[in-house]
């Protein structure tokens, strides 16, 4: 069974950070590209940023400079470092895993607010 178990939301302050996380099992983890989207409530699900197998990384506009995506394969996990965070980044943050099948993590909710 695949799981993707997203961890490390929750409220910050504007200009804050936090670093999410995101532990897989049930796949072959080094194979698969690993991104993190975001949603808002009646918005489409939006890219943050994506790393390949090969660790290659891509961000959305409105992240870049700010966010990084990284990856442990020893460890299984995807994490996504937001820095200088500002209210629009608020928004249910879901980790994905893509390869030949797309699986989905539960997602988790990360508040940006004062």
């Amino acid at each position: 069974q695949v799981q993707l178990v997203e961890s490390g939301g929750g409220l910050v302050q504007p200009g804050g950070s936090l670093r999410l996380s995101c532990a897989a099992s049930g796949i072959i983890f080094r194979l698969y590209a690993m991104n993190w989207y975001r949603q808002t409530p009646g918005k489409q699900r939006e890219l943050v940023a994506s790393i390949t197998s090969g660790g290659d990384t891509n961000y959305g506009d409105s992240v870049k400079g700010r966010f990084t995506i990284s990856r442990d394969n020893a460890k299984n996990t995807v994490y996504l470092q937001m820095n200088s965070l500002k209210p629009e980044d608020t928004a249910v943050y879901y980790c994905n895993g893509q390869r030949i099948l797309t699986y989905w993590g539960q997602g988790i909710q990360v508040t940006v607010s004062s």
